[in-house]
């Protein structure tokens, strides 16, 4: 069944490379875009929450989660969230620190909130009140979620955190989601998730839970669609798809490491991997270790499916043609593994979520432990969106304060401009000040 791999390689030697890769672009691209009669059981979702609140959210938690619940069970009470934080394991709880302290360490080393400026004009920073965070359960738990998004909201100054995610673990959230939440001070935790915990968070009527400023958080399709559809009502952070790397790699790389990280995207299924590279030998040498550690893994069916979908092994003519495709695809993670020349190649990357230089920065490194969020933009949007940061929960005030002295300097001008914009009450608000 590998050799159905052997469709992902491509040379731009070959007639047809072009197209299969304005294909891989489109795929992309339409994971990202919503739209049609898909949308439409979404919208249906967001008239019946935002007019019913916790009643129709109760109807489709049932109907999606396959759990029952009455409003008054939505919340996880702080008895749950201490006896899950108790009973976790410790190893487990003691990497969890750790990787708290380097999230807020980098967090608090990128913030700009802190630099103000007063003086005639100036700016000032002050943080949202109430932020929301989606974290997925639908097949593992994903504590890291929670510390990626939560701490660039602590760290920023959020007061109030809630976080929902759907009782998908034994009628309720994982433990290890929990005890998480908990290390963090959390104690808003809803077990409700799905586009209907979007949309509970933008603002509905009867419903106990109070709206939030910003809803940040991955999610599928339909999640992703009410976060878009909520826009407006609510700040979000971006629109995101399905995962995805783009690998640029040498033959001074580990074809069996780099096999392995294309492994570790498609095991998100769907997940995005591809490598680029300026040698057909390497990437031979590529395809082979692909087809030997993919029959070392429990799903390898869905995996080499996941590869076929959205996987790709390209052959350039020569770098600059690699770095050239690899701005325009704009990956959320782009790994860089060619020796001495990884820092030098990094430096004419415009376009990437996040970047990974070097042979022992795998993408797992920024998921679990450096310090940046791993709520990154997908589906080529790297080119106008950027990482979840301390900085997206913040909100800036423009400062302008003129005396006397300062506005006469500048009052005929200001009312030139205004009686020429046909403003003659913005010209007189000046004038009146210099007749005094």
């Amino acid at each position: 069944m590998s050799n159905e791999l052997d469709q992902i390689l491509i040379s731009s030697s070959q007639p047809g490379f072009h197209n299969q890769i304005e294909t891989l672009h489109r795929k992309l691209q339409s994971k990202a875009r919503f739209g049609g009669p898909d949308e439409e059981p979404v919208w249906k979702i967001i008239r019946e929450v935002t007019k019913r609140g916790d009643e129709a959210v109760a109807e489709y938690t049932e109907k999606y989660d396959g759990v029952k619940l009455n409003p008054e069970q939505f919340r996880v009470s702080e008895e749950e969230l201490q006896k899950a934080h108790k009973e976790a394991d410790a190893d487990l709880m003691a990497s969890i620190r750790l990787v708290i302290e380097n999230v807020r360490k980098y967090q608090k080393e990128i913030f700009v909130g802190n630099n103000k400026n007063f003086g005639a004009t100036g700016i000032r920073y002050t943080p949202l009140k109430r932020v929301g965070i989606c974290v997925p359960g639908a097949s593992a738990p994903l504590p890291s979620t929670v510390i990626m998004c939560a701490i660039p909201a602590q760290v920023a100054g959020v007061k109030e955190i809630v976080v929902v995610s759907p009782p998908r673990y034994k009628g309720s959230i994982h433990p290890a989601i929990l005890a998480t939440c908990y290390e963090l001070k959390i104690t808003e935790v809803y077990r409700i998730g799905g586009a209907q915990a979007v949309v509970l968070l933008a603002g509905a009527e009867n419903t106990r839970i109070r709206k939030v400023d910003k809803i940040v958080g991955p999610g599928n399709q339909w999640v992703q669609t009410a976060k878009l559809r909520q826009f407006g009502y609510v700040g979000i952070d971006s629109v995101a798809g399905p995962s995805e790397v783009l690998i640029i790699a040498n033959e001074k790389a580990n074809p069996a490491w780099v096999a392995a990280d294309m492994l570790s995207q498609a095991e998100h299924d769907p997940g995005c991997s591809v490598v680029v590279t300026d040698s057909k030998n390497f990437a031979e040498n590529i395809l082979n270790e692909l087809k030997k550690q993919v029959k070392q893994l429990d799903r390898a069916k869905q995996t080499i499916e996941c590869l076929v979908e959205f996987g790709k092994i390209a052959v350039f003519k020569e770098m600059d043609n690699v770095i050239e495709f690899a701005n325009e695809f704009a990956a959320e993670h782009l790994e860089i593994q060619c020796g001495d020349e990884s820092e030098k190649i990094a430096d004419r990357i415009d376009n990437a979520g996040a970047i990974f230089i070097g042979d022992y920065s795998p993408v797992a490194v920024g998921d679990y432990w450096a310090g940046p969020s791993h709520t990154l933009p997908t589906g080529m949007t790297a080119k106008f969106f950027s990482p979840l940061s301390s900085n997206d929960f913040i909100k800036s005030t423009s400062i302008i304060e003129y005396d006397k002295e300062k506005l006469a300097e500048s009052a005929e001008d200001i009312i030139r401009l205004a009686e020429a914009e046909g403003l003659d009450a913005h010209a007189k608000s000046v004038k009146i000040r210099q007749q005094d």
